[in-house]
């Protein structure tokens, strides 16, 4: 009798420390999310909005697209920025249109022009550094394929960004347009992607490295264009897309925070 009294003494204290450790617990975060409207010149452009749940002032992130357009998962990508500590702006590079299929996907692609698609973007880091909860001298550009190779045309024309993620997007090859590149640049990429081919990589890799400029890539055996897209079930590497996001939240903590 005494034993069981003093094994349900151990359980109550148990549950209290468990229920008192817990409410102390700190609160997982929560991005605020919205769709908002920022002006390019005499028109207006959309985004998908992500600010974490905690006021402050945070270091900021344009978001950009693969030729698919702004799905619900690169809105998830743009929540989940947020909830690292960035105000994460996925710039609508389509005006509201979304691709069902590869035919759609290409012609959506084909009709957007670097110009446009440039203007949008740097209209995006115009309207973060106007927004008080944003640290105007810290902001970085992510993005996927297209969006990747639109992430390094950012780079190319905003001295001042402070990140460039690239993740499997078309490399310029042009020395002249690598050095005029500041930002560090993280890369992931497939070892198995016929369109930014490993030897693709190594000769960017190589030129910005005699530039001087600071780059880091990481080539994924198994992998091809694509790979971290849950949406492009073919191509979808899991373990791939895990560490490439986990480097991505690293490089930006480091280069931004």
């Amino acid at each position: 009798m005494v034993r069981k009294r003093i094994e349900l003494r151990l359980g109550c204290v148990a549950l209290f420390l468990a229920a008192f450790v817990f409410s102390f617990a700190p609160p997982a975060q929560c991005a605020k999310t919205q769709t908002i409207q920022f002006p390019v010149g005499k028109t207006t452009v959309s985004g998908f909005l992500a600010v974490p749940d905690k006021p402050g002032r945070y270091p900021g992130v344009i978001v950009i697209h693969d030729w698919w357009g702004l799905t619900d998962w690169v809105k998830q990508q743009t929540s989940s920025l947020a909830d690292q500590g960035f105000v994460a702006l996925a710039v609508d590079l389509y005006g509201g249109k979304i691709a069902a299929n590869t035919e759609q996907a290409e012609e959506l692609s084909g009709e957007l022009s670097d110009d446009h698609a440039i203007l949008d973007l740097v209209g995006g880091i115009v309207y973060l550094t106007t927004r008080n909860d944003v640290e105007h001298d810290r902001i970085g550009a992510v993005g996927w394929a297209m969006g990747g190779y639109y992430a390094l045309q950012v780079a190319m024309r905003v001295p001042r960004l402070g990140a460039c993620v690239v993740n499997y997007g078309t490399l310029p090859t042009d020395p002249n347009e690598v050095q005029s590149i500041a930002a560090p640049v993280l890369g992931n990429f497939g070892a198995d992607d016929h369109g930014v081919t490993p030897a693709d990589v190594d000769a960017f890799k190589k030129t910005m490295k005699n530039l001087n400029r600071v780059i880091d890539v990481k080539i994924y055996d198994g992998a091809g264009h694509s790979f971290a897209n849950p949406n492009d079930k073919d191509a979808y590497r899991p373990e791939a897309a895990e560490d490439a996001w986990k480097r991505t939240i690293a490089f930006l903590n480091k280069s931004l925070k």
